[in-house]
């Protein structure tokens, strides 16, 4: 089941970006602050009554037309099963009727499952998908890989079978 993340979803969401080995985990905190200020652009998908993925976003304030996916993750036992995209679909049903035409994210370099994920997302709604450097690794106060902004315009399309 797809649904709205809840304030008690905020440890397992916070669990399995920690597990993910991939993404950065932010704080507990700011896990809480996300299930509940950003409701209306953040999915969680449940398995018998266990949080298993999320995905976790933002309206640009200056492009209010603009979702910036923050995060995707799904636990590893139901990785493969097309969670993922699943995640990112509602996500982009939720946000259509509000006027969002164009998905935003940015992902590393080195993680070609993201990439393949979201490419998947924009072939089967029949939109474009484009790259760009965002943040090269020198601006990271930490070691970090290199960030590029992929954008999905537009997301909203209805979905090709």
């Amino acid at each position: 089941m797809l649904r709205p993340p809840r304030v008690g979803d905020a440890a397992d969401i916070w669990r399995i970006a920690k597990d993910s080995h991939v993404l950065d985990t932010n704080s507990s905190y700011a896990y809480l602050l996300w299930c509940r200020d950003f409701t209306g652009t953040s999915v969680v998908a449940e398995v018998d009554g266990r949080v298993v993925g999320f995905v976790i976003g933002y309206l640009r304030p200056q492009s209010p037309d603009t979702v910036f996916v923050w995060q995707v993750a799904v636990q590893r036992s139901e990785q493969g099963r097309g969670t993922g995209t699943a995640l990112i679909r509602q996500l982009l049903d939720t946000v259509a009727p509000h006027g969002v035409s164009t998905l935003e994210t940015t992902v590393s370099p080195d993680n070609p499952a993201s990439i393949a994920m979201f490419a998947a997302v924009a072939r089967r709604r029949g939109a474009r998908m484009t790259r760009q450097p965002l943040f090269d690794p020198g601006v990271f106060p930490d070691r970090h890989a290199a960030e590029d902004l992929y954008r999905i315009t537009p997301p909203n399309q209805e979905e090709r079978r």
